[in-house]
Protein backbone atom coordinates (compact mmCIF):
# COMPACT_ATOMS: atom_id res chain seq x y z
CA UNK A 1 0.00 0.00 0.00
CA UNK A 2 1.23 3.30 -0.70
CA UNK A 3 0.21 5.86 1.37
CA UNK A 4 0.52 10.08 0.58
CA UNK A 5 -0.27 13.51 2.58
CA UNK A 6 -1.18 15.84 -0.09
CA UNK A 7 -2.41 19.80 0.49
CA UNK A 8 -5.89 20.26 1.53
CA UNK A 9 -7.51 23.79 2.09
CA UNK A 10 -5.78 24.39 4.99
CA UNK A 11 -4.20 21.42 6.29
CA UNK A 12 -2.87 18.23 4.79
CA UNK A 13 -4.70 14.92 3.99
CA UNK A 14 -3.49 11.71 4.04
CA UNK A 15 -4.32 9.55 0.74
CA UNK A 16 -4.23 6.30 -0.67
CA UNK A 17 -2.55 5.69 -4.02
CA UNK A 18 -4.56 3.28 -6.14
CA UNK A 19 -4.42 2.29 -10.40
CA UNK A 20 -2.17 6.05 -10.37
CA UNK A 21 -4.80 8.18 -8.52
CA UNK A 22 -5.19 9.60 -5.29
CA UNK A 23 -8.00 8.89 -2.64
CA UNK A 24 -8.69 10.85 0.13
CA UNK A 25 -8.53 8.21 2.50
CA UNK A 26 -10.52 9.36 5.61
CA UNK A 27 -13.58 10.02 2.97
CA UNK A 28 -13.13 6.63 1.25
CA UNK A 29 -13.46 4.84 4.05
CA UNK A 30 -16.17 6.31 5.47
CA UNK A 31 -18.26 6.04 2.02
CA UNK A 32 -17.18 2.10 1.86
CA UNK A 33 -18.69 1.67 5.61
CA UNK A 34 -15.47 0.72 6.60
CA UNK A 35 -14.23 1.63 10.22
CA UNK A 36 -13.46 5.93 10.82
CA UNK A 37 -10.04 6.78 10.30
CA UNK A 38 -8.15 10.33 11.23
CA UNK A 39 -7.50 12.55 8.02
CA UNK A 40 -3.99 13.41 8.25
CA UNK A 41 -1.20 11.44 8.45
CA UNK A 42 0.07 11.98 12.56
CA UNK A 43 -3.59 10.90 13.14
CA UNK A 44 -3.54 7.94 11.08
CA UNK A 45 0.15 7.09 12.45
CA UNK A 46 -1.34 7.41 15.86
CA UNK A 47 -4.57 5.14 15.39
CA UNK A 48 -2.70 1.96 14.82
CA UNK A 49 -2.55 -1.30 13.35
CA UNK A 50 -6.33 -0.87 13.08
CA UNK A 51 -5.89 2.06 11.18
CA UNK A 52 -3.75 0.27 8.89
CA UNK A 53 -5.84 -2.77 8.51
CA UNK A 54 -8.68 -0.45 7.68
CA UNK A 55 -6.68 1.57 5.31
CA UNK A 56 -5.35 -1.68 3.42
CA UNK A 57 -9.17 -3.15 3.15
CA UNK A 58 -10.19 -0.02 1.83
CA UNK A 59 -7.29 -0.58 -0.60
CA UNK A 60 -8.36 -4.01 -2.00
CA UNK A 61 -12.20 -2.65 -2.14
CA UNK A 62 -10.87 0.81 -4.40
CA UNK A 63 -8.59 -2.12 -6.63
CA UNK A 64 -11.84 -4.27 -7.22
CA UNK A 65 -13.82 -1.22 -8.43
CA UNK A 66 -16.16 -0.90 -5.58
CA UNK A 67 -15.29 3.04 -4.54
CA UNK A 68 -17.51 5.86 -3.82
CA UNK A 69 -15.37 8.57 -3.87
CA UNK A 70 -13.90 10.13 -6.86
CA UNK A 71 -9.77 10.06 -6.84
CA UNK A 72 -7.29 12.56 -8.34
CA UNK A 73 -4.87 12.38 -10.74
CA UNK A 74 -1.13 12.82 -9.44
CA UNK A 75 -0.96 15.92 -11.47
CA UNK A 76 -3.79 17.43 -9.99
CA UNK A 77 -2.56 16.93 -6.39
CA UNK A 78 0.13 18.55 -4.50
CA UNK A 79 2.29 16.02 -3.04
CA UNK A 80 3.36 16.93 0.70
CA UNK A 81 6.60 15.20 2.62
CA UNK A 82 4.48 11.82 3.32
CA UNK A 83 4.28 12.40 6.94
CA UNK A 84 4.98 16.08 7.23
CA UNK A 85 5.52 16.47 10.41
CA UNK A 86 7.31 14.18 11.93
CA UNK A 87 7.62 13.55 15.79
CA UNK A 88 11.68 13.28 15.10
CA UNK A 89 13.78 12.65 12.27
CA UNK A 90 17.31 10.63 12.90
CA UNK A 91 19.45 9.61 10.05
CA UNK A 92 21.61 6.76 10.52
CA UNK A 93 25.02 5.74 9.15
CA UNK A 94 24.32 2.11 7.98
CA UNK A 95 26.46 2.04 4.55
CA UNK A 96 30.08 0.97 4.95
CA UNK A 97 30.97 1.63 1.66
CA UNK A 98 30.49 5.41 1.64
CA UNK A 99 31.73 5.68 4.92
CA UNK A 100 35.20 3.79 4.03
CA UNK A 101 35.34 5.87 0.65
CA UNK A 102 34.71 9.29 2.70
CA UNK A 103 37.42 8.68 5.03
CA UNK A 104 40.08 6.76 2.33
CA UNK A 105 39.49 10.04 0.20
CA UNK A 106 40.47 11.95 3.44
CA UNK A 107 43.57 9.82 3.66
CA UNK A 108 42.95 8.89 7.08
CA UNK A 109 41.93 4.94 8.37
CA UNK A 110 38.64 3.51 8.55
CA UNK A 111 36.65 3.83 11.87
CA UNK A 112 36.82 0.39 13.66
CA UNK A 113 33.81 1.62 15.78
CA UNK A 114 31.58 1.39 12.51
CA UNK A 115 31.26 -2.39 13.00
CA UNK A 116 30.96 -2.36 16.55
CA UNK A 117 27.45 -0.63 16.65
CA UNK A 118 25.09 1.53 14.52
CA UNK A 119 25.12 5.55 15.00
CA UNK A 120 22.66 8.12 14.32
CA UNK A 121 22.01 11.73 14.39
CA UNK A 122 19.24 14.04 15.28
CA UNK A 123 17.96 16.35 12.46
CA UNK A 124 15.28 19.03 11.90
CA UNK A 125 12.18 17.51 12.22
CA UNK A 126 10.51 21.02 11.15
CA UNK A 127 12.51 21.46 7.84
CA UNK A 128 11.09 18.20 6.32
CA UNK A 129 10.36 18.39 3.29
CA UNK A 130 8.57 16.68 -0.09
CA UNK A 131 8.66 17.08 -4.05
CA UNK A 132 8.92 20.43 -5.54
CA UNK A 133 11.61 22.92 -4.77
CA UNK A 134 14.29 23.48 -1.97
CA UNK A 135 14.52 27.30 -0.87
CA UNK A 136 18.22 27.64 -0.22
CA UNK A 137 20.31 30.65 1.10
CA UNK A 138 23.30 31.99 -0.02
CA UNK A 139 25.52 29.99 2.68
CA UNK A 140 23.81 26.92 1.35
CA UNK A 141 25.56 27.20 -2.22
CA UNK A 142 28.90 26.97 -0.43
CA UNK A 143 29.18 22.87 -2.03
CA UNK A 144 25.52 22.31 -1.70
CA UNK A 145 24.57 18.72 -1.79
CA UNK A 146 22.46 16.45 -2.41
CA UNK A 147 22.55 12.45 0.03
CA UNK A 148 20.81 9.49 -1.77
CA UNK A 149 19.03 7.49 0.94
CA UNK A 150 16.30 5.27 2.03
CA UNK A 151 13.86 6.14 5.35
CA UNK A 152 11.64 4.13 7.43
CA UNK A 153 8.47 5.90 9.38
CA UNK A 154 7.67 4.10 12.95
CA UNK A 155 4.07 2.90 13.30
CA UNK A 156 3.78 2.21 16.68
CA UNK A 157 5.28 3.19 20.35
CA UNK A 158 7.71 0.70 21.42
CA UNK A 159 11.12 1.36 24.38
CA UNK A 160 14.04 -1.05 24.65
CA UNK A 161 13.10 -3.17 21.51
CA UNK A 162 15.56 -5.70 20.51
CA UNK A 163 16.65 -6.22 16.34
CA UNK A 164 14.67 -9.40 16.06
CA UNK A 165 11.30 -7.66 16.86
CA UNK A 166 12.19 -3.96 15.71
CA UNK A 167 11.14 -4.56 12.20
CA UNK A 168 7.47 -4.72 13.54
CA UNK A 169 7.73 -1.13 14.58
CA UNK A 170 7.99 -0.06 10.56
CA UNK A 171 5.07 1.81 8.96
CA UNK A 172 6.78 2.15 6.01
CA UNK A 173 9.52 3.32 3.82
CA UNK A 174 10.32 6.46 1.55
CA UNK A 175 13.08 8.05 -0.39
CA UNK A 176 15.33 10.17 1.70
CA UNK A 177 17.48 13.25 0.57
CA UNK A 178 19.28 14.23 3.38
CA UNK A 179 20.49 17.86 1.73
CA UNK A 180 23.83 19.17 3.05
CA UNK A 181 25.77 22.56 3.16
CA UNK A 182 29.38 21.51 3.18
CA UNK A 183 31.32 24.47 4.25
CA UNK A 184 28.97 24.91 6.69
CA UNK A 185 28.91 21.45 7.81
CA UNK A 186 33.17 20.87 8.08
CA UNK A 187 33.23 23.74 9.79
CA UNK A 188 30.83 23.11 12.24
CA UNK A 189 32.12 19.42 12.44
CA UNK A 190 35.63 20.74 13.74
CA UNK A 191 34.12 21.37 16.83
CA UNK A 192 33.05 17.78 17.34
CA UNK A 193 29.61 18.49 18.46
CA UNK A 194 28.05 16.94 14.96
CA UNK A 195 26.07 18.45 11.73
CA UNK A 196 23.88 21.96 13.11
CA UNK A 197 23.22 24.35 10.29
CA UNK A 198 24.86 22.41 7.88
CA UNK A 199 22.10 20.07 7.54
CA UNK A 200 18.73 21.45 9.22
CA UNK A 201 17.59 23.77 6.25
CA UNK A 202 16.03 20.60 4.33
CA UNK A 203 15.75 16.55 4.75
CA UNK A 204 12.91 15.44 1.85
CA UNK A 205 11.16 12.33 1.93
CA UNK A 206 8.51 11.06 -0.28
CA UNK A 207 6.98 10.85 -2.68
CA UNK A 208 5.06 8.00 -0.84
CA UNK A 209 5.24 6.02 2.05
CA UNK A 210 5.19 2.21 1.04
CA UNK A 211 4.43 -0.58 3.69
CA UNK A 212 6.36 -3.51 4.33
CA UNK A 213 4.50 -6.55 2.86
CA UNK A 214 5.03 -4.38 -1.02
CA UNK A 215 8.85 -5.02 -0.51
CA UNK A 216 7.94 -8.69 0.26
CA UNK A 217 9.37 -9.81 -3.41
CA UNK A 218 12.44 -7.90 -2.58
CA UNK A 219 13.08 -9.12 0.09
CA UNK A 220 17.24 -10.74 0.90
CA UNK A 221 19.04 -11.63 3.91
CA UNK A 222 21.02 -9.22 5.99
CA UNK A 223 24.80 -9.17 5.88
CA UNK A 224 26.21 -12.18 7.51
CA UNK A 225 26.19 -11.44 11.80
CA UNK A 226 23.24 -8.73 11.41
CA UNK A 227 19.44 -9.20 11.96
CA UNK A 228 16.69 -7.24 10.20
CA UNK A 229 14.52 -7.40 7.26
CA UNK A 230 16.85 -6.36 3.73
CA UNK A 231 15.96 -5.39 0.50
CA UNK A 232 16.98 -5.76 -3.15
CA UNK A 233 16.37 -2.24 -4.13
CA UNK A 234 18.10 -0.28 -6.88
CA UNK A 235 18.89 3.53 -5.87
CA UNK A 236 19.64 6.21 -8.67
CA UNK A 237 19.66 9.74 -8.09
CA UNK A 238 19.72 11.84 -11.78
CA UNK A 239 20.78 15.56 -11.37
CA UNK A 240 19.74 17.89 -14.72
CA UNK A 241 18.96 14.00 -15.82
CA UNK A 242 22.58 12.87 -15.61
CA UNK A 243 23.01 9.66 -13.43
CA UNK A 244 25.53 10.95 -10.61
CA UNK A 245 24.68 8.10 -8.17
CA UNK A 246 23.59 4.44 -8.19
CA UNK A 247 23.58 1.70 -5.54
CA UNK A 248 21.64 -0.76 -3.55
CA UNK A 249 19.57 -0.78 -0.41
CA UNK A 250 21.00 -4.39 -0.28
CA UNK A 251 24.53 -3.29 0.76
CA UNK A 252 23.12 -1.36 4.02
CA UNK A 253 25.77 -3.11 6.63
CA UNK A 254 23.59 -2.39 9.56
CA UNK A 255 19.71 -2.92 9.33
CA UNK A 256 16.82 -0.69 9.76
CA UNK A 257 16.21 -3.44 12.24
CA UNK A 258 19.79 -2.93 14.26
CA UNK A 259 19.67 1.00 14.10
CA UNK A 260 15.95 1.52 15.74
CA UNK A 261 17.02 -0.84 18.69
CA UNK A 262 19.80 1.88 19.23
CA UNK A 263 17.55 4.44 18.69
CA UNK A 264 15.06 2.51 20.96
CA UNK A 265 17.28 1.93 23.97
CA UNK A 266 15.88 3.76 27.01
CA UNK A 267 13.53 6.20 25.54
CA UNK A 268 10.58 5.80 23.37
CA UNK A 269 10.28 5.96 19.71
CA UNK A 270 7.14 7.53 18.52
CA UNK A 271 4.43 6.71 15.65
CA UNK A 272 5.53 9.39 13.03
CA UNK A 273 9.42 9.27 14.14
CA UNK A 274 11.45 9.03 10.56
CA UNK A 275 14.74 7.28 10.63
CA UNK A 276 16.87 7.62 7.33
CA UNK A 277 19.47 4.65 6.37
CA UNK A 278 22.86 7.41 5.99
CA UNK A 279 24.18 7.77 2.39
CA UNK A 280 24.50 5.01 0.40
CA UNK A 281 28.06 4.33 -1.59
CA UNK A 282 27.95 7.26 -4.02
CA UNK A 283 25.26 8.45 -3.04
CA UNK A 284 26.33 12.34 -2.81
CA UNK A 285 28.90 14.74 -4.23
CA UNK A 286 31.30 14.63 -1.43
CA UNK A 287 32.42 11.60 -2.30
CA UNK A 288 32.15 11.19 -5.45
CA UNK A 289 34.54 14.69 -5.96
CA UNK A 290 36.72 13.08 -3.16
CA UNK A 291 37.08 10.06 -5.23
CA UNK A 292 37.76 11.43 -8.50
CA UNK A 293 40.18 13.97 -7.17
CA UNK A 294 42.19 10.91 -5.52
CA UNK A 295 42.37 9.24 -8.69
CA UNK A 296 43.05 12.36 -11.09
CA UNK A 297 43.68 15.84 -9.58
CA UNK A 298 42.19 17.74 -12.33
CA UNK A 299 39.07 16.06 -11.94
CA UNK A 300 35.85 18.66 -12.05
CA UNK A 301 34.15 19.08 -8.61
CA UNK A 302 30.48 19.59 -8.90
CA UNK A 303 27.98 20.88 -6.50
CA UNK A 304 24.40 21.99 -6.68
CA UNK A 305 23.42 24.90 -8.54
CA UNK A 306 20.09 27.36 -8.90
CA UNK A 307 17.67 25.52 -10.50
CA UNK A 308 18.98 22.06 -10.72
CA UNK A 309 16.56 19.48 -10.57
CA UNK A 310 17.60 16.31 -8.18
CA UNK A 311 15.70 12.97 -9.32
CA UNK A 312 15.60 10.42 -6.73
CA UNK A 313 14.16 6.64 -7.72
CA UNK A 314 14.50 3.52 -5.43
CA UNK A 315 12.88 0.45 -6.66
CA UNK A 316 9.61 -0.27 -5.16
CA UNK A 317 9.37 3.25 -3.58
CA UNK A 318 8.91 5.64 -6.66
CA UNK A 319 10.24 8.92 -7.70
CA UNK A 320 11.28 11.67 -5.59
CA UNK A 321 11.41 14.77 -7.65
CA UNK A 322 13.16 18.46 -6.21
CA UNK A 323 14.17 21.40 -8.25
CA UNK A 324 16.93 23.59 -6.08
CA UNK A 325 15.81 27.22 -5.76
CA UNK A 326 18.13 30.18 -4.40
CA UNK A 327 16.49 32.63 -1.89
CA UNK A 328 16.50 36.09 -2.85
CA UNK A 329 18.65 36.93 0.14
CA UNK A 330 22.47 37.78 0.57
CA UNK A 331 22.41 37.15 4.63
CA UNK A 332 25.26 34.86 5.18
CA UNK A 333 26.47 33.55 8.80
CA UNK A 334 29.54 32.56 7.69
CA UNK A 335 30.50 36.07 6.85
CA UNK A 336 29.48 36.41 10.70
CA UNK A 337 32.62 34.25 11.95
CA UNK A 338 34.66 36.00 14.52
CA UNK A 339 38.51 36.52 13.10
CA UNK A 340 41.56 35.30 15.56
CA UNK A 341 42.85 38.30 17.16
CA UNK A 342 46.66 38.10 17.57
CA UNK A 343 48.00 39.09 20.77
Amino acid sequence: MKLVSYSAPNSSKVGILVNGKIYPLAETVASLGLPAVPETMRGFLNAGEAAMITAKKAEQMLKEGNGKTAGASLENITLLAPVPEPTSCRDGYAFRQHVAAARRNRKVPMIEEFDQYPIFYFTNHNAIQGPGDINCMPDHFQKLDFELEVAVVIGKKGRNIRAAEADNYIAGYMIMNDMSARTLQMEEMLLNLGPAKGKDFSTVIGPWMVTPDELEAFKVPAKPGHTGNNYDLPMTCRVNGITVSEGNMKDMDWTFAEIIERCAYGVDILPGDVIGSGTVGTGCFLELNGTGLLNDPNYKVQWLQPNDVVDMEIKGLGLLSNTIRKENSDFSILALKKMLQNS
